[in-house]
Order: C-alpha cells, then structure tokens, then sequence
C-alpha cells in the first residue's frame, strides 16, 4: 500500500527536490568535497543530533570546541562539524530541518526509521540503505547489532539506521530516598495503597513533594504502570488492537490515585508545565522523596543529591503492583537512537562515516567513553584501570556529555566503569534483582502507523507519552476541571478524532504480522 504523507512531509519533499548549491555541498562534503577527505586527509562530515537534555551540552557556546570533540576527532582521524538540537524541541527542530535545504551527511534520530522526528524522510529516499555497506565495511556492528534493532531502523525491507540498542528493554526504576523512608517507621510499598501511605508519611515529615512528576506524565508512569494503563501502549482487546487506556475500570483507578495525590499535596502543583530541567532540579536538591527515572543514573543522582542533602540515601526499589499484580514502567524500543546517511552523500564518504560508527564498538571507544584521557582523567597501572568519577554537579554533567558521542553501543550501562565504584555496583545489583524482573509490554509498530501522521493528536508523542488528545484530559481530571467519571467520553472524542482509524489500521498489522514488535508484561 502507497503511504500517503501529510503536508509536512510532502513541504520537505519539495524542499528537498529544491536543494540549492548550500544543500549539494554540505551532502558532498561541506568544506572537504565530494572525497568527504579534510585538507590533511582526515575523513570530514557534517552531523545533527539531540542535547539529550545533557545541561553542558546545552550551556555550550560551541560543541564543536569542546575538547571530547576535539577528542573524538583525533582518535578516528575526523573531522567532524556537529549541530546540537535541544531535546525539548527535537521533533519540530528536524521538521525544520527536513523542511529546508540543509540536512547534514549524518542525522540522529531519538527512536527508529519511521518514528516522528523523521517526518517520513526515509520513506521519501532522503537517507541511502546501508545493507551492503554494512556487511562489507562493518564487522563490528553486523556482529553486536540484535536483529530486533536493525527491524527498528529498517524500511521496506532494507536497514536505513544505525542503531544504540539496548539489549534489556526494561531500564526504568522506582527511585526512593531511604533515608526519609526510615524516617517515615514504614517498609518500602508494595501495594498502591501502600505507596500513598509512605507518601503521606514523608509530607508529614517535610518532604516537599513525596513524588516527583514533569510535563506530559514523562517520567511520572508509576501509577499509570500500576494499573497497566499506559496511554501511549497498545493491548489486545476483544480482537482489535486498541490503546490500554481503553480499559475504563483501571485508567479510573489511576486517575483518582493520581487526583489523591494532587489534592493532598503529595505531588508537584504545577506538575502539568514543570519541565525535565525543573524536575531534575528538585530530585538533586533533596525535595523529592520518590521518582521515576532510568536506573542507570543511580550513581549520577546519588552525587548530585549528596552535594546538596550530606545524609541523603538514594536506592532503588519495585514499582508499586495494582490489583491485577502488574506493575513497574515501560519497557523501552530496542533501540535508543539511531544514525541515518544523507543519499547524497557520496559512496566514499559514506563508506568513511560507517567505519567511523564501526570504531565505536572497538575496546579503544569503550576505555575513551568511558574514562577519558589516560594522565588527565584516569591512570593506567599494568592494565588497571584507575578512574575516580567526578563529584560537583557541572563535573558529572561534562563527564556525561563526553559520553553522549559514544554514538553506537549496548546502552543498558557502561559495565566497564560501573564495575569500578560502588554505586556503580549497587546500580548493576538493582538492575539484575529489581528492574530486569518488571516492565510492561506493549504491541508496537515498526514503520509508524500511517494514521499517525494524519491524526497526530490522537497519536503517541513517544514510548512514554500519550496522545496529546488524551493527556489533555487527564490533566484537566486529576485538576478537578472535568469528572474522572467522563473516561468513557475520552474514549468515545478519541475514536472520532482519528482513533478509530489508527485502531484498523493497527489491528490490520497485527492480524497480518507486518511490521510489528510484541512484548509481555513481566511479573
């Protein structure tokens, strides 16, 4: 079936089939030529990627001064001129991008081929297949590469991305402050009730926001994930393949949690406009007493949080379990992000830029990403690594930073330095006894819905984020604006704004085993 694209889409096609000399010449090598060679030989090209919410990345004047650039540029003999796009407007940013005459030789993309930020690019012949030059010029990465990653950024048939992968898709924990829970007298909650019951006891001890939520319910799916009614998740249901908000009785029960919790002051009151900045801010301050967040991050909040708050004791414990014994947070795509060559870009360059990515899966990457610079940042003592992890808020933000370029690898956690702290153990400990064993699984699609594109507000913003239609509501219920009792109507306006739509043609996919991804709850 011919896919037919939405105006954004067909705006970038007519801007691309109006690419203007500025366009030719950065897809053939910008300031090197069509070689993709710099004048002293070094493999040059030009890149788009995500801050990844990363503060140093974001602070920076010019990331291409920065000296893990710098760096980078002189261990793979490139030369490399990147453009960082802020997180919090990645998908409009590429829009733009796809939209004008300027698409750089490489583009990152948060999620697969077909996911939103692409804007339907590769299906239009903006970025080249890479099967043959791949198996020809990467061993490395035909070799660590699962093959439920390269479905996600393949196209008809043929890979189009390079993909992070995660090799566990469950990465996402329920983080407490122990400390504040011992001062509470009360075991660590098992049950929703219980989970209400240790809230309450740490607003009675002054904690400021017993748990943390931000904009859009990202970050903020533990209740949600109790009652396994994640918006942007899809189930079966009765023979069709609907959206898990679906589920009245059970999207109920969350919504009047989470309108408990608003009304007695155990979350944030601005919660529907605090932001992922804000949000970290009040987690590494000591105001939070519980929140979501990835589980590879333990040993960075507890850093951070102990600089602010010395007694402070952050671990990780098993989401709270609704009554249908479900609980924990999304399980994540097989991929984290993914790495798409311009079809302009010549066969030479291209064949340098996939090298450049097979690199990254070399021992010499990981011990760069990981560590740094041996007699800057870490000694090598008769192959003995010896590495301290920095320690002030901007320290960790620039360590992070270094590691946003390790573009291409397993991104469940860096075990080679994770081993070497305790946190860092604690971290592997949790992830093997608490965050592996839980998750919720979802029926996803790879290519995207093409309903998607042509009901946007009735689609998921993301793995964790619901339609916008949808999220709407749920704000305006848990703030009191409409009655909880009104779900069923939430339903109802969803399937006449394109939701029935989107319901056939997932239902199709799935009854046809097209281009879908299954995965179960764990319990």
């Amino acid at each position: 079936m011919r896919r037919k694209w939405s105006f954004i889409v067909m705006s970038a096609l007519i801007a691309l089939t109006a690419v203007g000399c500025n366009g030719a010449k950065e897809a053939d090598g910008g300031k090197a030529g069509s070689s993709g060679g710099a004048a002293d030989g070094r493999l040059s090209f030009t890149m788009s990627m995500a801050t990844s919410g990363n503060k140093h990345a974001e602070r920076s004047k010019d990331v291409n001064e920065e000296r893990w650039v710098k760096e980078l540029e002189k261990l793979t003999n490139t030369d490399i001129h990147l453009t960082m796009l802020p997180l919090k407007d990645f998908d409009s940013k590429m829009t733009l991008m796809f939209a004008s005459n300027d698409i750089p030789d490489v583009v990152q993309n948060v999620g697969g081929a077909t996911s939103k930020g692409m804007s339907g690019s590769v299906e239009a012949g903006v970025f080249m297949p890479l099967d043959d030059l791949l198996k020809e010029h990467a061993p490395n990465l035909m070799k660590s590469v699962p093959k439920e990653a390269w479905q996600e950024t393949s196209y008809d048939g043929k890979i189009y991305g390079i993909p992070a992968w995660l090799s566990n898709p469950s990465r996402r924990a329920l983080f407490i402050r122990t400390d504040l829970l011992e001062k509470t007298g009360l075991p660590a909650p098992k049950t929703v009730d219980e989970f209400l019951d240790v809230m309450r006891a740490m607003k009675k001890e002054g904690v400021e926001f017993p748990y943390q939520m931000r904009e859009n319910f990202k970050y903020a799916d533990t209740i949600l994930g109790a009652f396994d009614v994640l918006p942007s998740q899809f189930e079966l249901q009765n023979g069709e393949v609907v959206p898990k908000f679906f589920d009245v009785e059970n999207m109920t029960k969350a919504l009047e949690t989470y309108k408990t919790m608003y009304d007695e002051g155990l979350i944030p009151k601005d919660f529907a406009t605090l932001t992922s900045s804000d949000y970290g801010k009040n987690n590494e301050s000591g105001k939070s007493g519980m929140w979501s967040a990835n589980a590879q991050l333990l040993a960075e909040y507890r850093g951070k949080l102990k600089n602010a708050v010395p007694e402070a004791k952050l671990d990780i414990i098993p989401a709270p379990k609704g009554p249908e014994n479900v609980g924990g947070h999304l399980l994540y795509s097989s991929i984290n992000t993914s790495y798409y060559i311009n079809s302009k870009v010549s066969e030479e360059k291209a064949i340098g830029i996939i090298k450049f990515f097979d690199w990254m899966l070399t021992p010499e990457a990981e011990t760069y990403f990981s560590f740094g610079i041996e007699g800057e940042t870490y000694t090598n003592e008769n192959g003995t690594i010896k590495f301290t992890a920095p320690t002030t808020p901007e320290a960790m933000d620039e360590d992070r930073f270094r590691a946003m370029f390790w573009f291409v690898h397993d991104m469940v956690y860096n075990k080679a330095r994770e081993e070497l702290t305790e946190d860092g153990r604690d971290m592997i400990k949790f992830m093997d006894s608490v965050v592996f064993k839980e998750g919720l699984g979802s029926i996803r699609f790879s290519p995207a819905l093409d309903a998607y594109a042509k009901y946007p507000d009735a689609a998921p913003q993301g793995d964790d984020v619901g339609p916008k239609l949808v999220l709407d509501h749920m704000i305006k219920m848990i703030y009191g604006r409409e009655p909880i009792s009104d779900w069923p109507n939430v339903i109802e306006e969803y399937k006449k704004k394109g939701g029935l739509e989107i319901i056939k043609e997932a239902t199709d996919r799935y009854n046809e085993g097209k281009g879908i991804v299954v995965s179960e709850n764990r319990k």
